[in-house]
This record gives structure tokens, C-alpha cells and sequence, in this order.
């Protein structure tokens, strides 16, 4: 096996390993870090007051909709990225040698 179908291949299983083991291993329930902050500054400083707002509080419909457009954009971004530099590497590399003819 190649050393670059090896490495591919252990990246991957360490991939799926960062998914799944924090599943596995947690047996609370996950919920959003907001209401956990929220609730242990409240606990920890209950005279605590908001010293800004926020500009622009859309509905969570909107609020979810945003953070997908945002993922996506993101994503998008990535892999035209690693797109152009694979062809980048591809390109500098020259042409391919010809097959000797016998």
C-alpha cells in the first residue's frame, strides 16, 4: 500500500474515531453552551448586567437559516481552496512522462 493511501486512510479512521468516541463516551445529554453560560454567570453573579445588546436578533428560524447559509459558504470556500492548490501542485510538477516505446 502507498504511503498517501495509508495516510489518507488513518486520517479517515481518525476522523470517524473524533465523531463517534465523544458519543460514546458521554453519557449526559448535550445541550447548547448559551443556556450553560447563561445559567453559570447567573449562579456565580446574580446582580450581573449586560453591558451590550445585540444589533440584530433575528427569529431562530432566520438564526438557523443564517448559520447554514454560513456553513455552506465556509464549506464552499474550503474547497475551492483545496481545489486550486491540488491543481497548483499539479501543474508545477510538469508534464507526464512519455511511455518508452520498445
Amino acid at each position: 500500500m502507498k504511503r498517501a493511501t495509508l495516510l489518507a486512510w488513518l486520517t479517515g479512521l481518525a476522523v470517524i474515531a473524533l465523531a463517534v468516541l465523544p458519543l460514546m463516551l458521554v453519557d449526559g445529554d448535550f445541550g447548547g453552551s448559551d443556556g450553560v453560560a447563561t445559567e453559570r454567570i447567573d449562579a456565580d453573579h446574580p446582580n450581573y448586567q449586560p453591558w451590550a445588546a445585540p444589533l440584530f436578533d433575528p427569529p431562530a428560524e432566520v438564526s438557523t437559516g443564517l448559520f447554514a447559509m454560513q456553513a455552506a459558504l465556509g464549506a464552499g470556500f474550503l474547497g475551492y481552496y483545496v481545489g486550486v492548490a491540488t491543481t497548483k501542485r499539479r501543474l508545477a510538477g510538469g508534464p507526464d512522462p512519455a511511455p518508452d516505446e520498445d
